[in-house]
């Protein structure tokens, strides 16, 4: 397997899979895993001066900074400029994306590809609106990919079956406007920079999972 140090960054709409295919590239390929949200959760555990800056916002329910958000990018690249990097769910707009090249090419890096995890807005809504979480243990069913033995009770502990409120159609269909507006730019931006590849969401997670693994390390003999 190919060792040469890589910088990828995983796009897509809600329910496109980014987060499942990055922990398919962290325990199959060896790649680190950057999720922003679990980077933060980190910094705030240790006490590091991004992890009081970031539970200051997320205490008063305030968006993090773009500043904040890329020293946290920051901090994370020079952990790592060693290994290959999946940026999961990140960048998310214009700015950050122009953060995320300025830190590294502080580093003499550069984002090798920008994948985008094609799906279209129905399939989208489709996927997401199918999870049902359990009540007791948090175990997170799919009706349509993943369904429980029996309806409405979780396999696990028996609990109760339910759609939270950010799985609902209307909720949904918002979280895709957002997506569409602030996040889709990324596209262009990546394309312009000639690292932009297309995989389709829809041709289900081990395809897509085959796809990543051939364009990111097609000298792989496993």
């Amino acid at each position: 397997m190919s060792n040469k140090h890589l910088n990828v960054v995983l796009l897509g709409p809600p329910g496109s899979g980014k987060g499942t295919q990055a922990e398919l590239l962290r325990d199959r390929l060896g790649f680190v895993h950057y999720s922003t949200g679990e980077v933060f959760r980190d910094h705030i555990k240790r006490q590091t001066t991004v992890g009081l800056e970031v539970q200051e916002y997320v205490t008063s329910g305030k968006l993090v900074p773009d500043e904040v958000v890329l020293e946290a990018a920051n901090a994370f690249v020079s952990e790592h400029v060693l290994d290959k990097v999946v940026f999961d769910g990140f960048p998310r707009t214009i700015p950050q994306a122009e953060g995320l090249d300025r830190v590294l090419e502080a580093h003499e890096q550069k984002v090798d590809y920008c994948v985008l995890i094609d799906l279209e807005d129905d399939e989208v809504v489709r996927r997401l609106s199918a999870r049902r979480q359990c009540r007791k243990c948090n175990r997170i069913f799919n009706l349509t990919f993943s369904p429980p033995k029996s309806e409405g009770v979780c396999d696990a502990c028996g609990g109760e079956l339910y759609q939270r409120e950010d799985d609902r159609e209307e909720t949904i269909r918002d979280r895709l406007a957002v997506y569409h507006e602030q996040t889709e730019p990324l596209v262009e931006y990546y394309r312009d920079r000639f690292v932009l590849e297309r995989v389709d969401g829809a041709i289900g997670r081990d395809r897509v999972f085959a796809e990543l693994r051939k364009l990111l390390v097609p000298d792989d003999e496993d």
